[in-house]
């Protein structure tokens, strides 16, 4: 049983990562903190947890969680694994207290995504790190890329939500030699909560209700994620060319990656077909995943179906003449694209089970 504190607990994130934490069975308090609801109730600002009685071990929230929004240093103290939900560039500071302490950190802000290239996180965030130190205590959070190095790590940094989407689509292919890596086109769409809880013009349901835009066309942050992870997966130069779209839905996102079918691949699928080899092949290298779940010959992937869980659904295709590998891939952004692989992190942080506190159900409907 562990103590989990939450530094940035009033964004989406955060608090989708409290609602997780109060129903995991391993942890026995949460320390909760926010800079501008210090000393209010979580509650007050969320009511859908007013009151919550029906939880492990029959702790309710006011057992398991007081509630309360503290100081940040406070809740370090406290925990024995340290979440951070803050804006990009401040989590190094908690960090470095957590190894200096003996305790762990999963950031789920970008500033723990690049393992040891500080140029590239530089170049994108405008920002250099102050403490460069931790940084070498980090593992990228990745259950299915680098699950080893996670459960080494002292310092975990949560993946982007597009990047999950997109390498968890890609990753087979890469591993394969599947695809001809010159030009990887990915394009995501994402419902509004990706944004976090903003208050710009451009997230307001008049703004973005009844309409899909494109935003960040070649500059989002996301794609030197994307590229630096899928390079070391297919241990090459990768050509990412990433589109991001806006949803007027709450949650969810979906991928299509295209890229061209290598030629030694088809030349090895030419006699059992290309589509079943593709198929064959993801099928194999998810098979033991818990949370990639490869679906039946012609299941389409919908948002709906992973909604409010850690899944990520794949469907796999030949196009253009089987010459073109295309996957879809959907997700909860909220789930499996930020606090519920941050859970599944501590689970590998912690020697918990790598479900537990994962187990549900997406809703029918």
């Amino acid at each position: 049983m562990i103590t989990a504190g939450i530094i940035g607990a009033t964004g989406y994130a955060g608090v989708e990562l409290f609602r997780l934490l109060l129903a995991h069975e391993s942890v026995k308090k949460i320390a909760v903190s926010s800079v501008s609801f210090e000393g209010q109730s979580i509650d007050d600002l969320y009511p859908s947890l007013y009151s919550l009685k029906a939880l492990h071990n029959g702790q309710g929230m006011a057992e398991k969680c007081g509630g309360l929004l503290e100081d940040a240093q406070t809740v370090v103290e406290k925990s024995d694994i340290v979440f951070t939900a803050l804006p990009h560039g401040l989590a190094e500071q908690y960090a470095e207290i957590c190894v200096k302490t003996g305790k762990k950190l999963i950031d789920l802000s970008a500033d723990f995504r690049f393992d040891q290239d500080e140029a590239i996180f530089a170049q994108w965030y405008k920002k250099n790190w102050e403490r460069p130190g931790v940084h070498a205590e980090a593992a990228y959070g990745l259950p299915e890329l680098y699950r080893e190095k996670i459960r080494a790590a002292r310092i975990v940094g949560n993946p982007g939500c597009y990047v999950t989407s997109a390498i968890l689509a890609l990753l087979p292919a890469l591993k394969h030699g599947m695809v001809d890596t010159n030009t990887v086109i990915v394009d995501s769409k994402s419902g509004v909560t990706g944004a976090g809880r903003n208050n710009a013009m451009t997230y307001n349901f008049c703004e973005c209700g009844e309409s899909i835009s494109v935003y960040a066309v070649g500059s989002h942050r996301h794609q030197p994620e994307i590229k630096h992870h899928c390079d070391i997966a297919a241990g090459k130069d990768c050509g990412i060319v990433f589109t991001p779209h806006l949803l007027p839905m709450s949650r969810g996102i979906i991928t299509d990656v295209y890229a061209p079918l290598s030629e030694q691949f088809m030349a090895k699928a030419a006699g059992e077909g290309i589509l079943e080899k593709i198929r064959v092949c993801y099928a194999d290298f998810y098979r033991d995943e818990p949370f990639v779940r490869v679906l039946r010959e012609g299941k389409m992937p919908a948002t709906r179906n992973v909604r409010y869980s850690n899944y990520c659904d794949i469907q796999v295709f030949a196009v253009l003449g089987n010459k073109m590998l295309q996957v879809v891939s959907v997700l909860d952004n909220m789930v499996k694209g930020a606090a519920g692989q941050a859970v599944q992190n501590m689970n590998l942080l912690a020697s918990f089970p790598e479900t537990q506190g994962l187990e549900m159900i997406p809703p029918a409907f």
